[in-house]
C-alpha cells in the first residue's frame, strides 16, 4: 500500500527482544513482496507461524476453462447461477464458480451462505467486489467489514476467511490474479502518495484497525499455490497476531468514493481505472454528469479492443449504451480483441443532450484473451452476439 499503518502491539524498534506476558518472545513474520524489496509487513505472533504439522494434496473440480470458441460477443446472467447449500452449505472459497481465466487472473463468482475455511492464496493478490450483502473478511491483520459496492484487496500469502453477514448472502465478484494488484502507478508520487490528480485517495481507503486473536491447535488452513490446493494444519491458529506495522495489508475502497473524471466530449475508458495487475486493468464506471460539447454524443463509439479483452459487470443503474440488448444488473459482457462492439442500435441518437448517466460497472481489461470456465458455459445468453443486428432474421 502507498502508506504506512500500525495495529495493535509492537516495539519500539524492529527485530529486538518483544516479550509475552509469559516472557516468552513474540515470533516475528516479515510479510514482503518482491524479495523484501518493496512493500512489506511486519507481524508479532504468539505462536510460531512457522510449525506445520501435516500437509496434504487437496483435488479440485471446476477450474478448466476453454477457448472463447467461434470468437463473438458473449453476454452471461450471474443472476441464472446456481450455488446449492447442500448440508455444509456453500461458502466463499470452496464454493466460488470459475466464470473465466487466462495465465494471469482467474474471475469468479461466489455467493455464500457459511462461513469459509481459512484460506491462503500464494498464487498473487485477490481483489473482492461485493455487488450485494454484507460479509466480514478476518484477516490475520485484523478483521474488516465490508457491504454493497465494496472492492476488498487481499495481498497475496494473506490469510483469511469470509463469513457472510445479515439475512441475504453476499454476491460476492472474486479476482484472482497471479501477481500484486494495487492503484495505478500514474495515480501516485515517486513516494506512493495519491496524487492530487487521482480519482481517489488514501481517505478513502479502510483497512484493519485492531488485532484478531483466536485461540486453537491444529488449525487447517487450505493454500493455493501455481499447481493447485493443499491443506495445511498448524500447530496453532494462525489469529494469534498482537500487533503489526508496515505499508502490505488489506484494504478496502467503496465504489461510490471514486470520483468520475468528465469532460466536453466522451472520455476512453483510461479515466475509469480503478487498479491495475498483471496484464490487466479494472475500471469503475459510477454516476456521472456526461459531456457537456452543444454537440457531444455521450454514449460511447464503436470501439474495437485490438490489444485486450473487455470484461463488463453492471451492478447498478441503467448502462445507456446497451439498453435494449438484454443487460441487465448482474450481466457480464464480454467483449474480445478481434470484435467491435459499441451502443445498441438507436443508442446514440437517443443520448443526445442527456446531462447524467446513472449507471454503476466494474470493468476488467485483459491483454491475453479470457477463456470460459463452466460458470460462463451455463450462464449464457446465446443470441447476444446478434444484439446489434436491426433486421434479424428468424431463429
Amino acid at each position: 500500500m502507498p502508506y504506512y499503518r500500525q495495529v495493535g502491539q509492537i516495539p519500539r524498534k524492529r527485530h529486538t527482544r518483544f516479550r509475552q506476558p509469559d516472557g516468552s518472545l513474540y515470533a516475528e513474520e516479515l510479510m514482503g513482496i518482491e524479495g523484501f524489496s518493496s512493500e512489506s509487513a511486519l507481524l508479532y505472533h504468539r505462536g510460531l507461524p512457522t510449525a506445520v504439522l501435516a500437509a496434504e494434496a487437496v483435488p479440485e473440480q471446476g477450474r478448466a476453462t476453454e477457448p472463447n470458441l467461434p470468437l463473438r460477443p458473449r453476454h452471461f446472467r450471474t443472476g441464472e447461477l446456481a450455488f446449492p447449500s447442500g448440508e455444509a452449505g456453500t461458502d466463499a472459497v470452496t464454493g466460488r464458480r470459475l466464470l473465466f481465466g487466462n495465465s494471469d487472473v482467474s474471475i469468479c463468482f461466489a455467493v455464500p451462505d457459511t462461513t469459509s475455511p481459512l484460506y491462503r492464496n500464494a498464487t498473487g493478490d485477490e481483489l473482492c467486489y461485493v455487488q450485494r450483502g454484507s460479509a466480514r473478511f478476518e484477516t490475520i491483520y485484523g478483521a474488516l467489514e465490508v457491504a454493497e459496492g465494496d472492492y476488498v484487496l487481499l495481498p497475496a500469502s494473506t490469510t483469511y476467511r469470509v463469513v457472510p453477514l445479515g439475512e441475504q448472502p453476499p454476491r460476492l465478484y472474486l479476482v484472482e490474479a497471479t501477481g500484486h494488484i494495487g492503484p495505478p502507478k500514474r495515480y501516485l508520487s515517486a513516494k506512493g502518495q495519491f496524487l492530487e490528480s487521482s480519482p481517489y485517495c488514501e481517505r478513502d481507503l479502510r483497512g484493519p484497525t485492531e488485532p484478531l486473536l483466536l485461540e486453537g491447535e491444529h488449525v487447517d488452513v487450505l493454500v493455493r499455490h501455481h499447481d493447485g490446493l493443499t491443506r495445511m494444519t498448524y500447530e496453532h491458529h494462525p489469529f494469534d497476531v498482537v500487533g503489526w506495522d508496515g505499508c502490505l495489508y488489506p484494504w478496502v475502497f467503496n465504489i461510490a468514493d471514486f470520483e468520475p473524471i468528465t469532460g466536453r466530449i466522451h472520455q476512453p475508458p483510461p479515466v475509469h481505472q480503478t487498479f491495475e495487475g498483471p496484464n490487466f486493468v479494472v475500471c469503475s464506471f459510477c454516476p456521472r454528469k456526461v459531456d457537456y460539447h452543444p454537440d457531444s454524443i455521450p454514449v460511447p463509439y464503436n470501439h474495437a479492443n485490438v490489444d485486450s479483452d473487455e470484461l463488463m459487470f453492471y451492478v447498478g443503474g441503467n448502462y445507456e449504451a446497451r439498453k435494449g440488448s438484454g443487460i441487465g444488473i448482474g450481466s457480464l459482457s464480454l467483449h474480445p480483441s478481434g470484435c467491435s462492439h459499441g451502443p445498441q442500435p438507436g443508442a446514440a441518437e437517443a443520448s443526445l443532450g442527456a446531462e447524467r448517466f446513472d449507471e454503476t460497472a466494474v470493468m476488467i481489461d485483459t491483454f491475453r484473451p479470457l477463456r470460459l470456465g463452466e460458470a460462463a458455459t451455463a450462464s449464457e445468453d446465446p443470441t447476444y452476439y446478434r444484439s446489434w443486428v436491426t433486421n434479424k432474421p428468424n431463429g
